[in-house]
């Protein structure tokens, strides 16, 4: 199956309960079916400087503000293919550029290492990108579990749920097992609604109704702003295998 490589979408994100969760699911029924990786669970590096600069500048909330990260769906062996992600948002909208590799040429890549990875575009985009901030490496591992449902009559429309959020800044080997610092609370989730226009009115209606409103929220931001990517008197947790029901 051909993956998109380019994405150019709207994304707001809302935190629910889980009877809002609830709820949410019951009003998209009649709209929404379940994409193509359906349930899963996402593993992330991301990539920063020694300093932290991306995610430093990324919590100050600038007009435009970028990040790079490997992503795979379940724990990756080494031949699995996994996906480069340049991201960048700029006025409340979202560029995202990949490429798919296996998850050894990937890290190779980062690495400054020879690769098996094709020159493309996208890839001489995020040549530039690691040349423009230097010395890029592994700062932060992340882990969620997932739900993802598309618009039956509109695909660009998605909305995703995501749950059981972890984090770690130490062993940043995604193949070595999630597990890490809770980032959310139990019983909280994270909803997008990604669109390529204005949402539909469905949905807005909807939010509306049940009261729930966007907020400004990033995984990786708040896991480096609560101090959890040291190891140092943590209580380690690992996912226990539930999903966003």
């Amino acid at each position: 199956m051909a993956h998109q490589t380019i994405f150019k979408r709207y994304e707001l994100k809302y935190m629910l309960t889980k009877a809002q969760l609830e709820r949410i699911k019951r009003g998209m029924e009649a709209y929404m079916q379940g994409d193509a990786y359906g349930r899963s669970t996402i593993c992330n590096i991301y990539y920063d400087t020694s300093s932290f600069l991306l995610i430093r500048r990324s919590i100050e909330k600038p007009v435009y503000k970028e990040k790079l990260r490997l992503r795979s769906y379940g724990v990756p062996t080494a031949d699995k293919p996994c996906f480069l992600e340049l991201k960048k948002k700029y006025k409340g909208i979202v560029f995202k550029r990949r490429i798919s590799a296996p998850y050894t040429d990937i890290k190779s890549y980062m690495a400054g290492e020879d690769s098996g990875i094709e020159n493309s575009q996208i890839l001489k985009e995020i040549d530039y990108f690691r040349r423009f901030y230097g010395c890029l490496k592994p700062a932060a591992d992340i882990f969620y579990d997932r739900e993802a449902f598309y618009d039956r009559t509109d695909s660009s429309v998605r909305l995703t749920f995501d749950c059981n959020v972890l984090a770690r800044g130490w062993d940043l080997e995604l193949e070595n097992g999630i597990y890490g610092e809770r980032v959310l609370e139990n019983g909280l989730y994270i909803l997008e609604v990604k669109t390529s226009g204005a949402m539909p009115m469905w949905i807005a209606e909807m939010l509306n109704e049940f009261k729930i409103y966007p907020i400004s929220f990033s995984k990786y931001g708040t896991a480096y702003k609560n101090g959890l990517l040291t190891r140092e008197n943590k209580k380690i947790i690992t996912l226990g295998g539930e999903y966003c029901a």
